[in-house]
């Protein structure tokens, strides 16, 4: 079989951030490659021109395409022909960045692939989704975990009705790194997600609350109404949020939980959800990935391993998988997941097909919309002692 089908080549690829020292960066080229469907090619790989150029060596970026700024990156990119420049940008910069980028991509033509927190607030989300809108490019956001094959199994099942009405969710995100204040050690991660200036209104809910509230969107279709929260900063001197705990009413009468921590002992990254319908329920734990739990009153407690070729598995879950059941699978395939669901929709657009750009099976630009009027209403929510505010933004989708 061609690469890519009937595009018959890899896709191209440009990444924006990821130089020395970044934890993501590798993240996003790892998951890009994994399938052997794209190549990276250039990147401007720091906000730093000296430091960008040295880092090129370390993704085997060529000298005459390692640029020292995204600026440079655009428009020495439109500047080669059509059959040597870039398919698509890589976005694994600190949000604060990410709208200047992404828009510029979008506006020169180049797909993009955003890490999230999507921008900076939600205006600029909302002025780059217009942005996008009227573009043809493929605009995806590494919401990553809902790559894993069991989530893609479980929210099949879910709108299958497998599970009867969904009433509650419960989704958490617990991790423990920031029990100390790191960020005056000169710890980059640290010091930009404890930032107001880099990491937005929000710390802890801003960095890892999207994620736990993203995937509960994901695995259930069901759309918000109305959210309750309250953020807590526990260590003394820190700026931004560290902890807080949100609930949510759905529009079907459902309630859902969302509580995220990065200062609790020995928590490492701890992203669980609990699914509770009339007909059954499910767990999932990011840690074990390869399991999926599932019960029903009057039943034995059945535990789904991930195995695409088992009679339990769906479409979804199956086509998720890499490898046969038994030999684990986890971030870098859910990550690699995002980009083989986006590049298929990449290379419907370089063979003049029409495309989904709404209703995708990846996080895009809709999502990324909402995660930032989820972190909005969240902060005014805690402003306010918890009022519950609206939740339902109109580009909000099953």
């Amino acid at each position: 079989m061609a690469t890519n089908n009937d595009l018959n080549r890899k896709l191209r690829m440009a990444l924006v951030g990821g130089g020395q020292g970044s934890f993501i960066g590798r993240v996003h080229c790892t998951a890009a490659v994994l399938d052997n469907r794209a190549a990276l090619v250039a990147g401007a790989l720091s906000s730093n021109p000296e430091r960008a150029k040295a880092s090129a060596p370390d993704y085997d970026i060529p000298a005459t395409r390692a640029y020292g700024s995204y600026q440079e990156l655009i428009e020495s990119e439109l500047s080669l022909p059509e059959d040597e420049r870039i398919d698509f940008v890589s976005i694994a910069t600190p949000n604060f960045t990410h709208f200047e980028i992404a828009k510029a991509a979008v506006e020169a033509g180049f797909n993009v692939i955003c890490d999230k927190p999507m921008t900076f607030d939600l205006a600029q989300a909302e002025e780059l989704a217009t942005t996008v809108d009227q573009s043809n490019v493929v605009f995806a956001v590494s919401h990553n975990y809902t790559g894993y094959p069991l989530v893609r199994q479980a929210r099949e099942m879910i709108l299958n009705g497998e599970l009867g009405e969904i009433q509650a969710v419960r989704s958490n995100y617990i991790q423990g790194w920031l029990r100390t204040r790191l960020e005056t050690d000169e710890q980059k991660q640290a010091a930009w997600r404890t930032d107001p200036a880099k990491s937005g209104a929000a710390g802890c809910f801003g960095d890892i609350a999207t994620h736990a509230y993203n995937l509960g969107r994901y695995m259930t279709g069901l759309l918000p109404a109305e959210i309750s929260c309250h953020l807590k900063t526990f260590e003394e001197g820190r700026q931004l949020d560290d902890y807080g705990t949100a609930i949510v009413r759905f529009d079907n009468g459902g309630l859902g939980t969302v509580t995220a921590s990065q200062i609790s002992h020995g928590r490492e990254n701890d992203l669980s959800i609990e699914i509770d319908g009339t007909l059954g329920a499910i767990q999932w734990r990011q840690e074990e990935p390869n399991q999926l739990v599932v019960r029903a009153n009057g039943q034995p407690r059945k535990i789904y391993t991930r195995d695409p070729n088992a009679p339990f598995m769906n479409e979804a879950g199956a086509s998720a998988c890499r490898l046969p059941g038994g030999h684990p699978e986890a971030f870098f395939e859910a990550f690699a997941n995002v980009y083989r669901s986006a590049f298929d929709a990449m290379i419907d657009r370089a063979m003049d097909r029409e495309y989904e750009r709404r209703d995708t099976v990846f996080p895009n630009v809709h999502d990324g919309v909402e995660g930032m009027y989820f972190i909005q209403q969240c902060v005014a929510s805690s402003a306010e002692n918890g009022a519950w505010l609206p939740l339902k933004h109109e580009r909000a989708r099953r």
